[in-house]
């Protein structure tokens, strides 16, 4: 297996060090680093994730990481069509292991210059029965990749899978391949024996139970944290001899913070220096997913309680079940069902391929798993029902719908839970197998563990859900289009705890050209925050609509807040954006500042007036402060859970978010959220981000305005600034509509309102808008009879008639009755429409 060079450049810099000297060791391993130690381990030199590109016709290759990355050769682009390793995988779903020689069949796809001695695997990444892309590995051994790497490169396969599924209809997240690593739980070191010195990445640290400030480089602190009897063992791989070059692998058990147990893997290559001693012990450590054949069944019980105690989500008790069955008893096929409603509901299959099961329930492989009723399987019916573990040696007649599942032998496992079946287990052996009775007693308690954590892990499961459930519903669904920029948002909820916050954004239209941004955070992680959140989302979207500037809009919020008389308080900044001239005013209630990217790529904390936190005090004020964006300008504003954290200071995270603000491409704002969202994996707190790309409006709008006086008169005058505002405009083809139009809408202010009337015209291409404004809050109403004999009720009804769009809406003094009139194409010839704006006075 070749070494990681860059792992072993870190031995100078350990030996340098003197192992008895004061102060913390060296620093955990960069994350790059251990990637690429880790897999060199996997015996690839390069790994590449490649997914469905725009158009389906073609996979992309979406980022690449190990030794041979900068030049690793592979396509960027590989057609579906064609014959390349990762472009058969993707078309069958089965995955291609590939030795030299079998990779020079490939005409296209593999890594360019060839080389004799290179191997390459493809594997499918799929989820939820969706085909997402393709993980290719490029390994530097003639004789391909070893069982155990194989092993390791498929689960592998399965993590990248499942931050491409996280994603489902957004954009790729990026990165890919060092996070999956952390959700595989993968760590690695580099061990110097003659100093005891060891270079550990994080992932090693938090296995073993130890945070990086404890740590102090030092070999004999990692061993403390080891059960007494697994010492030696552990010992000879750590400290080997001249003659115990090579490598090795083992299990061994460590003593957890709170107490527990947990089974840890341990691979290490020893390598030697120039005078054949051993220099350098390479390893990584995992939790184990294995038990060796030899394990007694007292250890394997111990394993697969710490294992369970992990296991949170049905979906990772049904990996421990996997795990702790089919290789340790040799069978060749595992199912486990929970039992929904009088449903069998498979959670997982090894293998995962349809055709290794039966044909009935390929009928139903609707989606990832089937599901069928426990009234069409009679023989686990009864075993249901009986909760007796049921074991059928090699030749045993069974019904059609377990017929392929085990000719050898098979295991029906009731999994008992508080008095009642929690699910199924089903064991299969293609061979002839013996059931010993050491074998039986070890299944019957198995059962029993694996029934505990699969109702356990089904109320978790469940609770998510209906916190996820509840965030989604509170937070916008989707966000408008814009016409002079674009927006978009992120939230991810804290990975801690019921995972269910109260931060919150909003993207409020006011008009085509006026948009209003808000974002905040109520105190606290817990359905009762995450309720007064949607009610503050709801009230600031309200009185946004309504037409309130934005001081009047976060008092009024601050108002309903101290009203609910809560003890949560909540923090908001609101922006409220002219699209057409960039000028932005905001108000922040104890918020982070806003950030924004300027056009020429520097970036600042733009000083926003503060004032409290919404909810402390009713009185409290809510100054405003304007700021001119230029177009192409970038405005983010983002939580305090992006920024801060235990181990992170708000300045240095405030200063980080804007390096990456700075570094990030704007013309993809949905790229730079996920930039600027950086390791979703480890935020203690929940984060909520919105960012607008501003790029100013292409088709500014003509605007003309008029003050109606109350006089006998006022709608002629009315009539006259129209006409007079549409030969300026050269659209007088329709006069005769709007004309009518202003009659009727100015005619109902006057005789059904008190105060002021005002009339304003908007053109934006080829719209004409109309709006009458007066000071009564209540909507007009079209009559619904109108007969012959009626004097009045058909105003409203020929302005319908004569728009395109009509209607009415509420504003701060009153509302507005609207219609929209479509204005035919100009002739070429004639000159376009004056601009400026008419306030108007009686001619």
């Amino acid at each position: 297996m070749p070494h990681d060079g860059s792992a072993r450049a870190g031995v100078a810099q350990l030996r340098a060090s003197d192992a008895d000297s004061a102060g913390t060791g060296p620093p955990p391993v960069p994350e790059a680093a251990a990637t690429v130690r880790i897999l060199t381990f996997a015996g690839a030199a390069l790994a590449a994730v490649y997914v469905l590109g725009a158009g389906t016709e073609e996979l992309r290759r979406v980022e690449t990481a190990g030794r041979a990355a900068p030049e690793c050769g592979l396509p960027e682009r590989l057609p579906l069509s064609g014959d390349s390793p990762a472009a058969q995988v993707f078309r069958t779903g089965r995955p291609l292991w590939l030795n030299p020689a079998a990779l020079a069949s490939f005409p296209e796809g593999g890594p360019r210059p060839p080389r004799a001695q290179t191997s390459l695997a493809a594997l499918p990444l799929r989820a939820e029965g969706r085909r997402l892309g393709c993980l290719v590995a490029v390994g530097m051994c003639a004789d391909g990749f070893e069982p155990e790497q194989q092993r390791f490169l498929e689960r592998y396969a399965d993590a990248v899978a499942g931050l491409l599924q996280t994603a489902a209809g957004g954009p790729t997240p990026s990165p890919l391949l060092a996070p999956a690593l952390r959700r595989l739980r993968v760590g690695s070191f580099a061990l110097v024996p003659d100093t005891g010195l060891i270079e550990a990445d994080e992932t090693l640290l938090e296995l073993v139970g130890i945070t990086p400030d404890e740590f102090d480089g030092k070999a004999d602190t990692l061993l403390a944290h080891t059960l007494p009897e697994d010492m030696h063992a552990l010992m000879s791989a750590l400290e080997p001899s001249a003659h115990a070059l090579g490598g090795r692998a083992l299990e061994f058990r460590v003593r957890r913070p709170t107490g527990g147990m947990r089974w840890l893997s341990l691979s290490c290559r020893v390598f030697a220096g120039t005078d054949d001693r051993p220099e350098q012990v390479l390893g990584l450590v995992t939790a184990t997913s294995v038990l060796p054949r030899s394990t007694d069944d007292v250890s394997r019980i111990q394993w697969l309680t710490a294992a369970l105690d992990d296991a949170t989500t049905v979906a990772d008790v049904s990996r421990v079940v996997v795990t702790a069955l089919r290789e340790p008893l040799a069978a060749d096929r595992v199912a486990l069902a929970e039992l929904q409603d009088d449903r069998l509901v498979v959670t997982v299959l090894d293998p995962p391929e349809p055709a290794a099961w039966p044909e009935v329930w390929r009928s139903e492989w609707r989606s990832q798993w089937p599901a069928t009723p426990v009234s069409a399987l009679p023989t686990l019916q009864l075993a249901l029902r009986d909760g007796r573990m049921d074991l059928w040696p090699a030749g045993t007649a069974v019904e059609p719908g377990l017929t392929g599942i085990g000719p050898g032998g098979l295991a029906v496992l009731p999994l008992p839970a508080q008095g009642r079946a929690a699910g199924l287990c089903l064991i299969g052996w293609d061979r002839p197998h013996e059931f010993v009775p050491e074998e039986r007693s070890q299944l019957t308690a198995t059962a029993a563990l694996v029934g505990q954590a699969l109702k356990r892990a089904h109320a978790h499961d469940a609770e998510q859900e209906l916190a996820t459930m509840l965030q989604r519903s509170l937070l916008p669904r989707r966000l408008p289009e814009l016409s002079g920029g674009t927006a978009v948002a992120r939230y991810l909820p804290a990975r801690r705890g019921l995972q269910v916050g109260g931060d919150w954004y909003d993207v409020i239209a006011l008009t085509e050209d006026r948009v209003a941004l808000v974002i905040g955070d109520v105190q606290g992680h817990s359905a009762a925050a995450a309720t007064i959140m949607g009610q503050m989302r709801t009230a600031v979207r309200a009185y946004a609509v309504e037409g309130h500037p934005p001081d009047v809009v976060v008092s009024h919020a601050n108002r309903l807040l101290v009203g609910m008389e809560t003890d949560l308080f909540a923090t908001c900044c609101y922006a409220e954006l002219d699209m057409e001239q960039g000028n932005t005013l905001f108000v922040r209630a104890g918020h982070l500042a806003p950030l924004v990217r300027h056009p020429d790529g520097s970036t600042e904390e733009i000083q926003v007036e503060g004032a409290l936190p919404l909810g402390i005090s009713a009185e409290a004020e809510f100054p405003m402060t304007s700021v001119a964006l230029a177009p192409g300008a970038l405005l983010a504003l983002v939580t305090d859970g992006l920024v801060e954290a235990a181990d992170l200071p708000l300045d240095e995270g405030m200063q980080r978010t804007r390096t990456a603000l700075a570094a990030a491409d704007p013309s993809d704002p949905g790229r730079v959220a996920d930039e600027l969202l950086g390791d979703a994996g480890r935020r203690e707190d929940d984060v909520a981000l919105l960012l607008l790309r501003y790029d100013g409006m292409k088709t500014r709008p003509i605007r003309a305005g008029w003050a109606v006086w109350r006089l006998p008169d006022a709608v002629m005058h009315a009539r006259r600034f129209t006409a007079r505002t549409l030969r300026r405009w050269n659209i007088e083809q329709v006069a005769d509509a709007v004309l009518l139009v202003v009659s009727e809408l100015v005619t109902n202010a006057l005789v059904h309102t008190q105060g002021p009337v005002h009339v304003d015209l908007t053109l934006r291409g080829d719209r004409l808008r109309v709006c009458v404004s007066d000071s009564s809050p209540r909507a007009p109403a079209k009559p619904v009879i109108v007969d012959w004999e009626s004097t009045g009720g058909r105003g409203l009804l020929l302005v319908e008639a004569m728009s395109e769009s009509f209607g009415s809406m509420p504003v701060a003094s009153g509302k507005q009755v609207w219609s929209e009139i479509v204005v035919p194409p100009r002739d070429p010839e004639c000159p376009g429409p004056g601009i400026g704006t008419d306030s108007g006075s009686p001619p």
